[in-house]
């Protein structure tokens, strides 16, 4: 009996759905000509325009001072939450996951009003600032579900052999604990990075004047023709970035934790 070769016609015409918009972008940041609609030679001209724009160099700087900023914290609090969630035991426990996981599927335009009307209500003023505790707000939800999976595997015996041998608490999580659950923490935080540095609901709704990002500038620069063939080429630039950590954090997630010694 044949194997049915629908499932594989699938996968490719889902791919060449998602992929084909993807490469014909790329493929027009090498335009010469400004318009899509006419390919008039190769040429690397977008891409210097791009590094000659200030703004879209600050923004830049605003996004990865905010994505680096957010990702720390995330993996601090995530991975606390993580923890919590995995060795505590109590009557209130589906109700810290449901906290906990309910920024996952939260629409982010309420999410992006509710922090608002938060920072609004507690005086606070719109600014880079703001916009890190927001992503910190749903960044956190993906490290604590990375972390606890890999928590799932964990061999706390490891722990128990070293505080047997005389380690103290903070020896045991330094020495075996920490570097055990490396892989996925870092995973966790590589994933929290991309997030935020691709998110612009809720920035757009917690950010002030001066405080432009990358998803921002770049919806507002759409609305000018001119500057299409420059939002090519910063697109391509992040694609590979995004494909790069994803990448990456995929390769620390499958790494097998290896045996304390």
């Amino acid at each position: 009996m044949k194997p049915c070769r629908i499932p594989f016609i699938t996968l490719i015409v889902t791919l060449v759905f998602f992929y084909l918009p993807i490469g014909f972008l790329v493929m027009n940041s090498f335009n010469t000509s400004r318009y899509a609609s006419q390919w008039g030679g190769f040429s690397t001209r977008w891409y210097e325009r791009l590094f000659e724009r200030t703004d879209i160099l600050a923004a830049l700087g605003n996004s990865v001072k905010i994505a680096t900023a957010a990702s720390i914290l995330s993996m601090i609090l995530g991975t606390s939450a993580a923890f919590a969630l995995h060795r505590y035991k109590s009557k209130l426990q589906d109700a810290h996951k449901l906290l906990v996981t309910v920024p996952l599927v939260l629409p982010d335009i309420l999410m992006g009003m509710s922090l608002l009307l938060l920072f609004v209500s507690a005086g606070m003023s719109l600014s880079l600032i703001t916009i890190t505790i927001a992503h910190v707000t749903f960044c956190l939800s993906y490290v604590a579900l990375v972390v606890q999976a890999r928590l799932q595997d964990f061999d706390f015996n490891a722990v128990e052999a070293a505080r047997d041998l005389g380690a103290t608490k903070f020896q045991a999580f330094t020495k075996v604990t920490l570097p055990l659950l490396a892989p996925g923490i870092f995973a966790g935080g590589l994933l929290a990075f991309t997030l935020s540095i691709d998110d612009y609901v809720i920035t757009y709704f917690v950010k002030g004047p001066g405080s432009d990002t990358l998803p921002t500038l770049v919806y507002s620069m759409i609305k000018k023709s001119k500057d299409l063939p420059v939002i090519n080429a910063l697109s391509s630039l992040m694609l590979i970035v995004t494909f790069a950590v994803v990448a990456f954090s995929q390769r620390l997630t499958r790494s097998e934790p290896s045996p304390a010694k």
